[in-house]
């Protein structure tokens, strides 16, 4: 699908979502909750036929964890190293493919820029057979369900939050679209040793974003000058990102990125919903890798 058409799509999609009920918006496929405008059920089916390669760039992410960002980043990566210039405004999340996008893939060359917010369990078979290499962002969780929060709000193909207590809930619960942060971080850890499998932090990034220019680089297989790190590095940040983000997302630019700050959380946990989150993570995360690497105690209390 050309940018041109893209662009037609989602606003068409904008429109639908005015007029669409509230209770409409979400649906369940295999349990899990997904925009029906965005994601319907034949572009979940239509995945199972992405036949992977292994020179695919992999982008994953719960959602409101980077994805778009790195989205950026990879592209400049790509073009630095390459050569190869690419404009698009589509964004590469293949849940938002349908049937006919996912066949023209196959006429797409090499190497192809893929994303997804999908559970590991859920991401096409031939991504892992083929040994695709996935780069996996993470961030921690009381920034993301802020973030998140503020996202559903104004994103008219979600529903309208009734509070943020609510909200709040839903994500404790995993009641949110693509599901819980904590079964997706979970799933994640057994994949840590993997080598194709490369797992950074929102929070690293943002430490030291051309640190994390350099190993993404390396990890799928690029060659950048220091020149090409430092020049990708400051055209990457969030603020240039943002400010660039009506050229490079159109409407959606202003809702997709927000603040991009760490620890934004506190502006809107009361002290029992930290404690609560915090519970969560020791429950689930403390004493794993993932736990280690996301340095809740840092960010978080």
């Amino acid at each position: 699908m050309a940018d041109n058409a893209f662009i037609t799509d989602v606003q068409s999609r904008m429109q639908k979502a005015k007029e669409m009920p509230e209770e409409e918006k979400l649906y369940r496929y295999n349990g899990v909750l997904y925009p029906r405008l965005m994601c319907p059920e034949e572009n979940l089916k239509a995945l199972k036929n992405i036949r992977a390669r292994e020179d695919d760039i992999i982008l994953v992410a719960y959602p409101k964890c980077g994805f778009n960002w790195m989205v950026g980043v990879i592209r400049k990566i790509t073009a630095e190293a390459t050569g190869m210039k690419v404009e698009s405004k589509m964004p590469p999340l293949i849940e938002f493919f349908g049937p006919e996008v996912v066949k023209a893939l196959d006429e797409r060359p090499s190497p192809r820029f893929l994303g997804t917010h999908m559970h590991p369990d859920n991401i096409p078979a031939s991504f892992k057979e083929n040994k695709t290499k996935m780069l996996v962002i993470f961030r921690n969780p009381k920034d993301t369900l802020v973030s998140y929060y503020h996202f559903t709000n104004n994103n008219l193909v979600l529903p309208t939050v009734q509070s943020w207590d609510s909200f709040f809930s839903n994500f404790m619960s995993g009641d949110v679209p693509w599901g819980s942060y904590f079964d997706h971080a979970l799933a994640w850890e057994k994949w840590m040793d993997n080598p194709n499998v490369m797992v950074v932090t929102y929070e690293e990034l943002k430490q030291n974003l051309s640190e994390g220019i350099r190993q993404i680089s390396i990890f799928y297989g690029f060659s950048l000058t220091e020149a090409q790190v430092q020049q990708i590095s400051e055209g990457s940040t969030f603020n240039a990102m943002k400010e660039s983000s009506a050229s490079s997302h159109g409407a959606m630019g202003s809702v997709i990125f927000r603040k991009g700050e760490i620890g934004d959380w506190k502006n809107h946990f009361t002290p029992e919903q930290s404690r609560e989150m915090d519970d969560a993570f020791n429950k689930h995360l403390a004493g794993t890798r993932l736990g280690a690497k996301l340095n809740y105690q840092l960010h978080c209390q």
